[in-house]
């Protein structure tokens, strides 16, 4: 039998209620904050990715699904948000909107990985970015956004860790005593992180490995080698964040996978740690789009995994609203009842009842049996007796209580009945 691919899952209907919840309250907080939803191809050029993720991160040299067409274009499946709104940015003249452009996305995303939970080869993202304006007000307000998505649906005992990796100015000095530092321990450090130390030390505090976590925790730290500017900047946030009342955590290892981050860099994570825990992550990226071949234009935004939200959202055991109304199922006794069972379920679906009509060729008891396991709030019965009475027989699932309606009278009845238990 077929499988779904490795990494992979499938979202079966007794699942989609927490995606539609987790949906629908990002969406809510991202629009009164002025966001605005864009969605951009599940492929892009795979230069886009080399270009703005960088080509010495795990993701492009690891991860990343790429593949040419038959055109000969290299093309590549979504690893990140990033940059492709950046890349829509740009192309569509959005500089030209007033700034910041406020944007929020749902989108999959797909890595190659080795699957554990929390971490899928293809994951779906919940995203935002805010383009065009460096005030630290900015990095706030994303952070605000995060924070609250995840108080609204619930989720409790949550830390917010922060960190500044500074900018072109300054993180060059950083990443000279970082190397500085890591020279003595090469030998003791893992393959991957020997190329970290060649080509971008700075992941050298994102490993993973448990032979290298000794070592990261006394690393230099990139706050004690902020410019004058940066320093003001990180100062600034962390005043708006007690403004704000967020709690939050200082972290000098929080750098984050990917080259475009400058200056604020943020993770909210549950009480279980691990890197495979982290719920939001993002920052600041000021030369992205500059990158891309844009005018230096500064950005902040972050990204967050549907299934790691939905993960904390099942372990704290949080009540999730039921996004599928319970149906009125009709049950139907003789040919004659069918043909008007078939009528009658249209005309309810006409005016928003959710209705089911219960499998024909079956008898009354089936059918009834059949509506229990639909979870039906009503039952219709209809037969010889109703129809030459022109009525149905309402059952109340709930209340066990049965009543003979006029059939040109049930959906008006049962919209009262619906409304007064929604009441």
């Amino acid at each position: 039998m077929y499988q779904v691919p490795r990494g992979t899952t499938d979202l079966l209907p007794t699942q989609q209620k927490y995606w539609r919840y987790v949906e629908t309250v990002a969406a809510n907080v991202c629009k009164r904050i002025g966001y605005e939803r864009i969605d951009t191809p599940i492929f892009e050029a795979s230069g886009l990715f080399v270009r703005s993720v960088g080509a010495q991160t795990d993701i492009v040299q690891k991860e990343m699904y790429t593949f040419d067409d038959r055109g000969g274009d290299s093309l590549t499946l979504r690893p990140e948000g990033t940059a492709p709104v950046c890349r829509a940015y740009l192309e569509h003249g959005m500089s030209n909107l007033p700034q910041p452009v406020r944007l929020y996305y749902f989108c999959p995303i797909f890595r190659y990985e080795r699957p554990q939970a929390g971490r899928y080869r293809e994951h779906h993202q919940f995203g935002i970015e805010a383009i065009g304006d460096p005030d630290p007000t900015i990095d706030a307000e994303v952070i605000q956004i995060g924070w609250s998505v995840t108080q609204e649906l619930g989720l409790e005992n949550l830390s917010l860790v922060v960190n500044s990796i500074g900018d072109s100015t300054c993180k060059p000095n950083y990443l000279e005593a970082l190397r500085n530092y890591y020279e003595t321990l090469l030998d003791n450090l893992c393959n991957d992180c020997h190329n970290r130390y060649q080509h971008n030390p700075l992941r050298l505090l994102d490993c993973k490995q448990d032979t290298c976590q000794p070592y990261i925790k006394e690393a230099p730290r990139s706050l004690d080698y902020l410019c004058e500017p940066c320093k003001d900047h990180w100062e600034t946030l962390l005043g708006y964040l007690e403004n704000l009342r967020i709690p939050f955590k200082l972290d000098h290892r929080l750098v984050r996978g990917l080259d475009y981050y400058t200056r604020t860099v943020f993770e909210i994570q549950p009480p279980e740690e691990g890197s495979q825990n982290t719920i939001v992550g993002g920052g600041r990226y000021d030369g992205l789009i500059e990158q891309l071949g844009g005018k230096s234009t500064p950005g902040v935004g972050f990204g967050s995994g549907f299934e790691r939200i939905i993960m904390n959202l099942i372990r704290q055991e949080i009540e999730v609203p039921d996004i599928t109304p319970r149906p009125t199922v009709i049950v139907h006794r003789g040919p004659n009842a069918l043909g008007q069972a078939v009528k009658l379920a249209q005309e309810l679906r006409d005016n928003g009842i959710t209705t089911v009509l219960a499998p024909a060729q079956r008898s009354l008891r089936a059918q009834m049996r059949y509506a229990s396991s639909m979870n039906a709030r009503f039952a219709l019965i209809l037969g010889d007796d109703e129809l030459a009475n022109g009525t149905a027989s309402v059952r109340d699932m709930d209340a066990t209580n049965q009543e003979d309606v006029l059939q040109e009278h049930i959906g008006s009845y049962l919209q009262e009945k619906l409304a007064s238990r929604t009441n």
